[in-house]
């Protein structure tokens, strides 16, 4: 079996097709130049295999409970509880949103949620308190890429099925890259608040006020608590887990809080099954392209290639985070995982890197990704939101991505940063 597929690939991405059809059409055309139609059936076989899996369930019910609670305004709860524990800072409007972005990470875990919902919040509020609107919305952006590294993460799903990995044990993996980014991102705006002499937000809340400010929004802080305590215990699994996140979700915000009524559920259940079925095509033509690639021993070639470049396993991950950067500043990062997880995954594993410290760095990197030009899709959504240029925020964002990608190495040559806590859960 040839290699057109790759190239047709290729092409295809560079004419602007969306990633979903170059990863059918690639494979389609390929077999059909090379005679190879035989593997037609397979290859529809594994389209529908890859979408039919009761792990992957977990995508749906965490969308819908991401849904439920920003159609709800949890969102603005979390703002407020955020801005009453750092609002008086200098500069505590950026670090409002940054801690925001913590809080709300582990109810959506998704990046694009996070820019769009708190941008609407935070980018008018920040430009109308003397910010500067690229700064603003350079803030949101770099910060929105906790979102997917805070479990619950979509994307840590999607490698843990696609390679075999514990759920649980990349949840707890991911915990401590994300608090480190968040704190890092933190430093660098300190600096610059103090450097461009931003405002403080407001004064220094009463314990009263913050402790009124929780409990409103203590219901929504639960469900992280709720999902990682039912996972990391063993009580459910992280399917399990998901649809209890979304129960939990709908009793709060139409029977406790009241913030969302029976007739705005249509609209959110039909906005959350778009989104997973965007996300299960997209992973069934991963999974027919990474079967493609292991067929035709492209995998093999990497492999060899990559060992002939350097035996020592630093170096290769060095090379490695360096083509993860890369890749990330065109491709999303759902399909880099599923098309290069299954590529790079082996190879490290087989030179002694354990499974899930791997996949945490994989994760982290492609997530970073997001917020890279020129196709960051994070940048795209911020620039939406804010309508300010693309390559405006990129330059603004440039302290943010250098914090994010020291914690990449860092997270990559101090492994126990990511892996002293699934390994005292017993995952690693």
């Amino acid at each position: 079996m040839s290699l057109a597929y790759f190239w047709i690939f290729i092409f295809l991405m560079a004419c602007g097709l969306p990633v979903v059809f170059a990863l059918l059409i690639g494979p389609g055309l390929s077999l059909a130049l090379d005679g190879d139609q035989v593997f037609y059936k397979a290859l529809l076989s594994r389209l529908y295999n890859g979408m039919d899996s009761f792990p992957l369930m977990a995508l749906p019910f965490f969308i819908l409970a991401g849904q439920l609670m920003n159609s709800g305004g949890i969102t603005r709860s979390i703002v407020d509880f955020s801005q009453s524990m750092i609002g008086h800072v200098r500069g505590g409007l950026a670090q409002v949103n940054i801690f925001s972005s913590v809080l709300f990470a582990g109810l959506s875990g998704s990046a694009v949620a996070d820019t769009s919902a708190l941008g609407k919040i935070f980018i008018p509020a920040m430009t109308q308190n003397g910010y500067s609107r690229p700064f603003a919305a350079a803030v949101t952006a770099a910060s929105s890429v906790i979102g997917p590294i805070i479990p619950p993460s979509g994307i840590m799903i999607l490698y843990a099925f696609i390679m075999n990995v514990s759920v649980a044990g990349l949840f707890a993996a991911g915990l401590v890259p994300g608090l480190l980014i968040s704190f890092g991102l933190m430093a660098v705006t300190s600096v610059i608040a103090k450097k461009r002499n931003y405002p403080i937000a407001n004064r220094r809340a009463t314990w009263k006020e913050r402790g009124t400010a929780f409990r409103k929004t203590s219901l929504a802080l639960a469900t992280p608590v709720i999902l990682l305590g039912g996972i990391l215990g063993g009580i459910f699994t992280p399917t399990e887990a998901a649809a209890v996140a979304a129960a939990y979700a709908l009793v709060v915000t139409i029977f406790i809080m009241r913030t969302l009524k029976a007739r705005d559920l249509p609209k959110v259940f039909v906005e959350s099954a778009v989104q997973a079925g965007v996300i299960l095509l997209l992973v069934g033509t991963s999974v027919v392209f990474a079967w493609i690639i292991t067929v035709s021993g492209f995998a093999e070639i990497i492999g060899s290639t990559m060992r002939e470049a350097s035996d020592n396993v630093y170096m290769l991950l060095f090379l490695t985070n360096l083509l993860l950067f890369v890749v990330g500043m065109f491709l999303d990062a759902g399909p880099a995982i599923l098309i290069l997880g299954p590529v790079l995954g082996p190879l490290f594993v087989s030179m002694g890197v354990d499974p899930i410290h791997f996949a945490v760095v994989m994760c982290v990197n492609v997530t970073v990704g997001l917020a890279t030009p020129p196709l960051g899709l994070v940048l795209f959504v911020a620039a939406s939101v804010s309508r300010e240029k693309v390559e405006t925020i990129a330059w603004q964002m440039l302290p943010f991505l250098g914090v994010e990608i020291a914690v990449i190495f860092l997270i990559t040559y101090v492994p126990a940063i990511s892996m002293t806590l699934p390994r005292l859960l017993g995952f690693a």
